[in-house]
């Protein structure tokens, strides 16, 4: 195995793309290519590699996709810089649990995304 690049559903690509740049995420491909109707794109930050893709571009094929937003499931993103990046973001977004040392080690904090989606960045200090 090389990698994981998880591909989440949304409802509303548009959202997504800038909540995500809002953090620092960059678009770097879409489907289609142009336009706004996107039902794919591709978004990056550093080794970070995030698809998107819309419920119902996979509808008829996948159909055990039913869920309608957000899921349980927390993605885990290390970084450095960690309180610089908190500093940046913290008035963008809705922040669930703020900065805080757990017993391990880590400096955490956790956000919620537009599409209910939970993602808790952390630095080993």
């Amino acid at each position: 195995m090389e990698s994981l690049s998880p591909n989440i559903f949304v409802e509303n690509m548009n959202e997504t793309i800038d909540f995500y740049k809002s953090i620092g995420f960059q678009l770097v491909m879409t489907v289609p290519e142009a336009g706004n109707d996107f039902v794919w794109a591709m978004m990056v930050n550093g080794n970070i590699t995030f698809m998107f893709q819309t419920f119902a571009s996979l509808g008829e094929e996948l159909p055990a996709i039913s869920r309608k937003s957000g899921g349980s499931l927390l993605f885990y993103i290390k970084l450095k810089k960690i309180r610089e990046f908190f500093e940046l973001i913290k008035e963008k977004i809705t922040v669930l649990k703020g900065l805080e040392t757990t017993f391990y080690g880590a400096t955490e904090f956790s956000i919620l995304d537009n599409n209910n989606y939970v993602l808790t960045f952390a630095e080993d200090e």
